[in-house]
């Protein structure tokens, strides 16, 4: 029989199958090999006289695929530094979840690198300026499937935006993904923005353009309602490369797969789904430091930004403590 020992192995195959059919007590075993009585208890209850794999049976893992799979939506979406993140994933995921591991996870999924995610819009190169570079005002909007509720009789969606400079997020949970909830969006969010917005960063959807909806029609019409709202505040509509919803990653959708596992082991009903994105809304507008922003929250980049530059803001910072702020 071909067994190949421990590097550390402190009795042979022999000396172990003798164990096994002694008689005698485990300490004149243990004095007779100038063995620990332990080691003498282990081998007389196996059956066997090789070593086992040191190898653990159950891997035991920080995120579960499911998990791991919604920690790698949120990087692409929200762009959060992996200092950020960790602090979102500890929050709402995996308390025990270390730098080290989230590190390992956003590698091995390929997207360690913020700079391959940032977002570009049509006609500019992909060498992109810092966010830092813009003043509040340039705001990137975007609407995100969520899972059906095992209360509801359909799903819903969620409308997000955010600032560019300050890192800012608004959300909406509406019950429809029409052009009609995202002008309601749009009406509510330039209403809660302290800010004045400028521009507006959206992909080629139907509900924020009819670019695709003319016959031979390459270009928006102006027509839209979502555009016509635009137009009256003076905001500057722009839209994304079509077909690369990822250059909005920003605010990047979530896909079908996402939605289920969001589903299936987060939340329990339609209520425990919008408290948890509210809270999620506040905590990273108010508490979350981000690298981009000079380790600091949003809230506070926008404060600092209406010190230096207040004819940019329509209301106070300073009232912002809401959890839609």
């Amino acid at each position: 029989m071909n067994i190949t020992l421990h590097k550390r192995a402190r009795t042979t195959p022999a000396i172990r199958e003798e164990l096994q059919q002694s008689t005698l007590s485990e300490r004149t075993l243990a004095q007779q090999y100038n063995i620990s009585r332990a080691t003498v208890r282990k081998w007389k209850k196996r059956d066997s006289v090789a070593d086992h794999s040191h190898r653990p049976h159950v891997l035991h893992a920080t995120l579960s695929s499911a998990e791991e799979a919604i920690v790698v939506e949120l990087r692409k979406t929200l762009l959060l530094p992996l200092d950020d993140l960790l602090v979102v994933v500890r929050e709402f995921i995996q308390p025990a979840m270390s730098r080290s591991a989230l590190d390992r996870c956003l590698r091995r999924h390929g997207i360690s690198s913020l700079n391959k995610l940032m977002p570009f819009e049509e006609g500019e190169p992909t060498q992109k300026k810092s966010f830092k570079a813009y003043e509040p005002g340039f705001v990137h909007v975007d609407v995100k499937y969520l899972p059906q509720m095992p209360d509801e009789t359909s799903r819903k969606y969620l409308f997000a935006a955010i600032d560019r400079a300050t890192r800012w997020v608004y959300m909406e949970i509406r019950a429809t993904k029409s052009a009609d909830s995202a002008q309601r969006f749009l009406g509510n969010l330039i209403q809660k923005a302290p800010f004045i917005i400028s521009k507006i960063l959206t992909d080629n959807g139907k509900e924020f353009t009819d670019r695709f909806c003319s016959t031979g029609q390459r270009k928006p019409t102006g027509n839209h309602v979502f555009d016509k709202i635009c137009d009256t505040h003076g905001i500057e509509h722009r839209l994304i490369k079509p077909r690369h919803p990822q250059t909005n990653g920003m605010v990047e959708r979530f896909n079908g797969r996402v939605e289920d596992i969001l589903g299936q082991t987060r939340f329990s009903s339609a209520i425990h789904l919008k408290d948890s994105l509210l809270k999620y809304n506040q905590l990273y507008n108010h508490h979350i430091a981000q690298k981009l922003l000079g380790h600091i929250t949003p809230i506070q980049a926008l404060k600092n930004w209406q010190k230096t530059h207040p004819n940019l803001f329509k209301k106070s910072v300073y009232n912002l403590t809401g959890p839609d702020t």
